[in-house]
């Protein structure tokens, strides 16, 4: 197990700050690209998306082999206000729900990363593996960001 997975996933927070700095009301809710979500719809998905991991890798420490359920992302994004809830919100829940989680794994043994549970869709899953994906899915989400923010005239980095 490689540790400095836990920091990268910490780090998270601050990317998804610095992914929106500088970013207007009319910039979070444009779409430059149409039929795909706004900044603001990403960012809230990424709020909810990481709470559903944070979760996930909960069970999968304090529980023997839980089961871990999917959701439609889709459907959250239409039903759960994802253009009304504010983003500056979602970034700061989405940091300190990091914050948090790593904190919980930094204390952990190098053997509860192999602790597992049975996703609905994915079949069985390590706590390293979700720790991996959580990392990997906001990094697929920021490059849609950097994106719209390129056709927005707002590329930062």
């Amino acid at each position: 197990m490689d540790r400095k997975i836990i920091e990268q996933y910490e780090h998270g927070g601050d990317r998804l700050r610095q992914a929106v700095q500088g970013l207007t009301h009319d910039d979070m809710h444009a779409f430059p690209v149409p039929g795909t979500w706004s900044i603001q719809q990403i960012v809230v998905h990424l709020l909810d998306s990481d709470l559903v991991l944070a979760d996930r890798m909960k069970r999968v420490i304090a529980e023997e082999k839980p089961s871990l359920l999917a959701f439609d992302e889709n459907r959250w994004a239409k039903h759960l206000a994802y253009d009304f809830r504010p983003a500056e919100d979602a970034i700061a829940m989405f940091g300190l729900n990091r914050k948090g989680m790593a904190e919980v794994m930094r204390r952990l043994p190098d053997e509860a990363f192999a602790r597992t549970g049975t996703h609905n869709e994915r079949g069985v899953q390590t706590l390293e593996q979700l720790v991996g994906f959580a990392v990997e899915h906001l990094e697929h989400h920021l490059k849609f960001v950097r994106d719209k923010r390129e056709k927005l005239g707002k590329l930062m980095w």
